[in-house]
């Protein structure tokens, strides 16, 4: 896949000065610039036969990203604190992947959720009153740009990468660990459509953007 990115307190620059970061960033690269539109296609076809209500490619990339990172040994749902008041199953205090001192949050959920998005990694990497289940020092944030929410048939109220890119001013102050945020750019020979499917469904379907085939 193709992206874009915006660094948060010199992010990019700690990822290639620290050796050990520089190692976690390459992985992560690896993932991200392998993830082709093929992949997309079939991770998405196989998750649409499970469940036919699929419309956008949201799943799909998560379900890529997961299994690739999983298998470089990244932890997926890590818990941030170790009190278990606070290691709920909703997600709420826990990062999405987390290895050494990188946590990754995968966020293509609703708007109202960039601020607390973006806040996670800072509760991962600062001291807290709460005892700590994990310490980092740096987050990735992984999301959608406008164009990719447009092409990959997203629902228009989840937060872009533009949206996240908007909030790093404002909550500069908050925001006191080093995060890069990279926006997933379209696929480029394929956009979502949505079809109504035998059961009366609208789901989503990629279609070929040069022969207008339907895969």
């Amino acid at each position: 896949m193709k992206y874009v990115k915006t660094s948060h307190r010199y992010a990019d620059i700690l990822f290639q000065l620290d050796e050990n970061m520089r190692f976690l960033w390459e992985q992560v690269k690896d993932v991200l610039d392998n993830i082709s539109d093929e992949d997309l296609i079939q991770e998405h076809n196989d998750i649409l036969s499970r469940q036919p209500e699929t419309k956008s490619l949201s799943k799909a990339i998560n379900s890529l990203i997961k299994t690739r990172l999983e298998a470089k040994h990244w932890n997926s749902e890590s818990p941030i604190f170790a009190d278990k008041a606070y290691d709920g199953t909703d997600g709420t205090w826990r990062l999405d992947f987390a290895k050494g001192d990188i946590a990754i949050e995968v966020a293509f959920n609703h708007g109202g959720n960039v601020s607390w998005n973006l806040i996670k990694p800072v509760l991962s990497s600062e001291l807290n009153h709460v005892e700590k289940a994990i310490q980092t020092k740096a987050g990735i944030l992984i999301t959608a740009t406008d164009e990719m929410k447009k092409a990959g048939g997203f629902d228009g109220a989840v937060g872009s990468y533009e949206k996240y890119v908007e909030y790093l001013k404002p909550l500069n102050n908050i925001l006191t660990t080093p995060i890069l945020v990279i926006g997933l750019l379209p696929p480029e020979s394929f956009k979502m459509i949505q079809q109504v499917n035998e059961h009366n469904r609208k789901v989503g379907r990629c279609q070929m953007l040069e022969t207008g085939e339907i895969r």
